[in-house]
This record gives C-alpha cells, sequence and structure tokens, in this order.
C-alpha cells in the first residue's frame, strides 16, 4: 500500500523539477556586475555642480570588486565578491532562483520564500539587464564570464 504512494510522490516530484530545469537554461552560467544605478541617479540632476559632486563622491565609495553570480541549472545560485588576484572569492552568499523568461525570483536557501524579484529587461548570450520589480528605477547590468576552465 505504502510503495504505490512512494511512487507516486517520485513522479510528482519530478514532474514539478523538470519545468524548473527547463525554464533556468538561458540565465545559467556565471555573470559580472558591470554596473548598478539606482533611483538617486535618475531624481539628481547633472546640471548642479554640488549635487553632481555629492553623487560622484557616494560612487566612489562603492565597492570597486567585481561582484560575480553563478547560476545553476538545478535553480540554485552563488552570489561572490572577487579578491583581486586571485581565484577565491569573498563574501559568498548562496541561495535559490526561479526564472520564467520575464521574472527572476531570488529565494532564501533556507526557507524558500522569496526574498528579491526582477524583471529581466534583456537577455542576450553575453549580457543581462534586470531592473528591480518594486523599484523599476534601480538597474542592474551584467556580463556573462566565459568559463575557461571548460576548454
Amino acid at each position: 500500500m505504502k510503495l504505490p504512494k512512494i511512487f507516486l510522490l517520485l513522479a510528482f516530484t519530478m514532474a514539478i523539477q523538470l519545468p524548473v530545469s527547463a525554464q533556468t537554461s538561458g540565465i545559467t552560467g556565471r555573470w559580472q556586475l558591470v554596473k548598478k544605478s539606482n533611483c538617486m541617479d535618475e531624481a539628481i540632476s547633472a546640471d548642479a555642480d554640488t549635487l553632481q559632486q555629492m553623487r560622484d563622491d557616494m560612487h566612489s565609495r562603492a565597492v570597486a570588486e567585481a561582484q560575480v553570480v553563478s547560476f545553476r541549472d538545478n535553480a540554485s545560485a552563488e552570489e561572490s565578491t572577487r579578491i583581486l588576484s586571485s581565484g577565491r572569492s569573498a563574501n559568498q552568499k548562496k541561495f535559490f532562483y526561479k526564472y520564467n523568461g520575464e521574472m527572476l525570483l531570488i529565494l532564501d536557501k533556507k526557507s524558500q520564500t522569496i526574498s528579491d524579484s526582477y524583471i529581466v529587461e534583456k537577455i542576450s548570450s553575453d549580457s543581462l539587464v534586470l531592473s528591480n520589480a518594486s523599484r523599476p528605477c534601480e538597474m542592474k547590468f551584467f556580463v556573462k564570464i566565459k568559463d575557461l576552465r571548460a576548454n
């Protein structure tokens, strides 16, 4: 009696996981953040010199290391900041994601609740542009990193 229930549960679990892996194939790989814009950039006009200086000062205090996000086929991902001139990375953050072609949902690793959501503005073989769903004026621009170790 328990054996058919186990097979039914196993078949149901596999049926759910197959569409997720098929949907994630367009975003899989390693992406490096090259530019970030925020709502303040749009709100402040570039004409005012003091405001421009303040904005430039704020941008200069931003993290200079390359931030890399790796999306895997199994709907898991990792975000890290590379240490200069090193193969190591620091500040690793692991999470799950769901991607349906239009939206990218970031899920908490433990609870699997949605922690952030992004609208995919553009995706191609070498670039990815995301806007925050709750604040569309916040944009993130990524370029795909070719993995030399695969060759």
